[in-house]
């Protein structure tokens, strides 16, 4: 089902090795616009999705050009609840699966902007853009040419985009600090950026970032997880949080001894980091709760916050501070009510870790609401 040789693999990845200064840009933009072709071109599951969408989201699908589906590389299902009338910005869109996935979600009220540096992906995406206001019945999409490590240079006021969507591309960025900065300067105040990408369990030595078929692969180019908490913290996004993780395969039997002598893992993982000035480095206890009221579309039993937070409706929840903010200070204020105040200080909150937060490490499997070391 592989519809590239090996021998053009590598002459591909042998230009991103040569360009490690810079080698996410023009032999990136090469690999994925000109050597994979479609989505059946991926050697490994880095780049996809674990387990199928939600009822939703595969309504959406149906209504999406099948080209544009086609060339979808994605990672994980990066679309947050609660988006009606929301200005959603889309890093590397690509085709723009996710950035019309979202188009529906968002309204006519709403609008999605499209970002990537691959001209070929842009070009099915624009080309494409007729067809999808017809089916939706408005437009609401626009696609832009540029680096995500660049976000200042685009088009889009500073604070004016309500949530950052992407699927596994900042993996592939040199300057992943610039690519959060930039991000929370768009942000509104309460914003977030909710997000797929790749992690390994430590750091991944120089020796295998030059590895031409893992880095062609997304793989050389993870964080260790720790690192990337670190990252996001020093961007301004104090409280990163976890959603749900899986574990990559590598499915190459050469590949994986290279790993396995190591002891790397990696995973798939989504997260969430909001912009939220007044959050805490870790979860303090305040003594506060939240009650859900069920009010969210397609969440009517429960909300799933993050993966230490599944949140029965009508039930006395208690939260640390961040929780409590993270629900009081963004779109999610109107759908809870909110018990307690900042007055009183009970320390950290029980629970609240720094071991490895992937609970896929632990079995293998998917992980969506299971928990994991992460805080509370």
């Amino acid at each position: 089902f592989f519809f590239i040789t090996h021998e053009e693999r590598n002459l591909v990845v042998s230009k991103m090795v040569a360009n490690q200064s810079d080698p996410s840009h023009s032999s990136v933009s090469e690999y994925y616009g000109k050597v994979l072709e479609h989505t059946e071109d991926l050697k490994t599951n880095a780049c996809c999705t674990a387990g199928a969408p939600p009822k939703h989201i595969r309504a959406c699908l149906k209504n999406i050009h099948p080209e544009v589906i086609s060339k979808y590389y994605g990672c994980g299902l990066c679309i947050p609840e609660l988006l009606e009338g929301c200005t959603v910005l889309d890093l590397g869109c690509g085709a723009g699966r996710d950035v019309y996935i979202a188009a529906q979600l968002v309204g006519a009220s709403g609008k999605v902007i499209g970002v990537d540096m691959t001209e070929e992906q842009l070009k099915v995406a624009t080309e494409t853009q007729a067809y999808h206001n017809e089916k939706f019945g408005y437009a609401n999409t626009e696609f832009h040419k540029g680096f995500i490590e660049e976000l200042e240079d685009l088009p889009i006021e500073p604070g004016s985009v309500d949530i950052i969507i992407s699927n596994c591309v900042i993996n592939l960025c040199p300057d992943k600090r610039a690519v959060l900065e930039g991000c929370h300067k768009l942000l509104k105040p309460g914003g977030e950026v909710y997000f797929s990408d790749v992690y390994a369990n430590r750091r991944v030595p120089v020796s295998l970032q030059r590895d031409q078929v893992l880095w062609g692969e997304c793989i050389s180019g993870a964080l260790y997880w720790n690192d990337f908490h670190n990252l996001a913290k020093d961007s301004g996004f104090k409280d990163p949080r976890l959603v749900e993780d899986s574990v990559i395969t590598v499915n190459n039997p050469e590949l994986e001894a290279k790993v396995d002598a190591l002891s790397l893992k990696f995973f798939s993982a989504t997260y969430r980091l909001f912009k939220i000035d007044e959050l805490e480095s870790h979860c303090e206890d305040y003594g506060q709760a939240v009650i859900y009221k069920g009010t969210v579309p397609r969440c009517e039993a429960s909300f799933l916050l993050d993966d230490h937070h599944d949140i029965e409706t009508g039930k006395v929840f208690p939260v640390c501070g961040n929780t409590w903010r993270m629900l009081a200070d963004t779109r999610f204020k109107d759908h809870f009510d909110f018990i307690g105040n900042f007055d009183r200080h009970y320390g950290i909150f029980e629970g609240c870790g720094t071991s490895l937060p992937y609970a896929s490490a632990a079995d293998g499997s998917s992980s969506k609401g299971k928990g994991g070391g992460g805080c509370c």
